[in-house]
């Protein structure tokens, strides 16, 4: 199982480079829009955390993720199918 800490900053290290621009720890409450992450930018995201994690996130369960803590929530429990 991997610690939500490291997943976060997984997160935010990748957020920040789809944003281009240093993004701080957010918070799990954190809306994705509020960090000026669009639709196209989520998906690229999800596309870095898949290939980090080695992990498949079937498109239809990414329907209504619009917090931090919801993805990362749905990072970990495809990663514990993995493990």
């Amino acid at each position: 199982m991997i610690a939500r800490d490291e997943l976060l900053n997984t997160f935010r290290k990748i957020a920040s480079e789809v944003a281009e621009k240093e993004i701080p720890l957010p918070t799990e409450t954190t809306a994705i829009s509020d960090l000026g992450i669009d639709s196209l930018g989520m998906l690229e995201i999800v596309g870095s955390m898949e290939r980090e994690f080695k992990i498949q996130i079937p498109d239809d369960q990414l329907v209504g993720i619009s917090t931090v803590s919801q993805l990362v929530d749905l990072v970990q429990k495809r990663t514990d199918k993995v493990a």
